[in-house]
């Protein structure tokens, strides 16, 4: 069963801004991936189909496949580890996260829906002004 990594986007303000954050470093780096200080140690579990759940602003919003694990070492010895994802950013219903440090874990029980693609093939996502104004309200 697959388990999922959630991870705060800090400095993001919303989907758009995180899209063109990870293409910038995608086109610097040549590949995909986030840089970790720990190896998660339920590798197998996240290879199996897991995600990373970004949370923007206090809330769960997109999440990105996960589709492999390197363990690496710096200059100096340390070890980290390269957690590569995929380019496509899946938008999912929001869902309020509390800010934590690093990663955590996230069951599949706990991980909220990707938004439904519309018959027009497009993502029915509420325009983010809207977003924020609903959770300005208590509202989301």
């Amino acid at each position: 069963m697959a388990l999922h990594l959630v991870k705060l986007a800090v400095g993001i303000d919303d989907i758009d801004h995180l899209r063109r954050v990870r293409a910038a470093r995608t086109a610097e780096r040549g590949g995909s991936w986030i840089l970790t200080r720990n190896r998660p140690r339920r590798a197998a579990e996240l290879l199996d189909g897991g995600s990373i759940y970004w949370v923007i602003r206090g809330q769960i919003r997109v999440r990105q496949r996960i589709i492999g694990l390197h363990s690496e070492r710096d200059s100096n010895g340390r070890g980290y580890c390269l957690i590569e994802v995929d380019g496509e950013l899946v938008a999912t219903l929001p869902r309020a996260f509390r800010p934590f440090q690093g990663w955590r874990y996230l069951p599949p029980a706990d991980a909220p829906p990707d938004i439904p693609a519309a018959a027009a093939g497009g993502v029915t996502a509420m325009p983010e002004r809207l977003l924020a104004e609903l959770r300005e309200l208590g509202l989301i």
